[in-house]
């Protein structure tokens, strides 16, 4: 079966984020007065063969956990559909 995974990975609460506070700043700037906090992470989509839905968040688990992700400072989260079988 063909699975597509929707991977976020995102900075810890616990990370500072300057990139996040640059962006909170320029929305500011820009008028957007109503933004009280903004995190910047990442999204990646990865498109993938695998025999079942378990084997497949199997491998997007360790391809973020090893990969895409920075362990000690980044939390992964991802979506799975199927895409043909």
């Amino acid at each position: 079966m063909t699975f597509k995974a929707k991977i976020r990975v995102t900075l810890r609460p616990s990370i500072l984020d300057p990139q996040g506070k640059a962006t909170h700043h320029a929305l500011h700037q820009l008028g957007f007065h109503g933004v009280s906090d903004v995190r910047m992470g990442k999204y990646i989509e990865l498109t993938l063969d695998a025999a079942s839905v378990e084997d497949a968040r199997a491998v997007v688990a360790e391809a973020g956990a090893k990969l895409l992700s920075n362990a000690v400072m980044e939390d992964v989260s991802f979506d799975l559909e199927v895409v043909a079988s």
